[in-house]
């Protein structure tokens, strides 16, 4: 929990209230590897603080093919919001890719002491437009950057993560075949 604390921390100071009830909310969870946090189709409250290991949204077309989104690992919050902010099921599933020991919350209880606690609701709101930013950026590189920059990219922002899950997780969130991405690293 001091990890958790020590992160919210860094973007807004915590009263000593605020940080006691938030400790009351987060209880700890372990995924083992395939394990789903998320399944699609069922609504989700929860936000998980990731401590240990690697986890990925992603969504299947309609022939069953898979597509990552996005991956999680240490010290990242994860949580599908929209299924919370419009009490909808979720188009996502989130699995584990590795072993996972997390800590998890209900929305509903953070949200409810936002009038309590303002330093919680600044928090929540810089990490909102964190996220939408990286969101944005993900988005751009997908249609403005070439394969392998967007693998280089990838390798940078996440380093060592291409030796802890298989590559064609890896190909798939980068918008390219296993195919691709081989070629790829066999040229680097």
């Amino acid at each position: 929990m001091e990890r958790l604390l020590a992160l919210i921390e860094s973007s807004s100071v915590l009263t000593p209230g605020a940080r006691s009830a938030l400790s009351g909310l987060f209880r700890p969870r372990t995924l083992a590897r395939h394990e789903f946090l998320v399944r699609a189709g069922e609504p989700t409250y929860d936000v998980a603080f990731v401590l240990e290991g690697v986890l990925r949204a992603y969504f299947t077309s309609p022939d069953g093919v898979e597509y990552n989104k996005t991956l999680f690992m240490e010290d990242d919050f994860l949580a599908i919001y929209y299924s919370f902010l419009q009490n909808r099921p979720s188009h996502l599933h989130v699995q584990a890719l590795t072993p996972c020991r997390l800590l998890v919350a209900d929305y509903r209880r953070i949200e409810a002491l936002y009038d309590l606690y303002p330093c919680l609701e600044r928090f929540a709101r810089r990490q909102a437009e964190y996220l939408f930013l990286v969101k944005e950026q993900r988005e751009i590189d997908l249609v403005t950057l070439d394969a392998r920059t967007r693998y280089e990219k990838f390798l940078r922002e996440y380093p060592g993560l291409d030796q802890r899950i298989p590559q064609y997780h890896i190909a798939s969130h980068l918008g390219i075949t296993p195919t691709q991405l081989s070629r790829i690293r066999a040229t680097l």
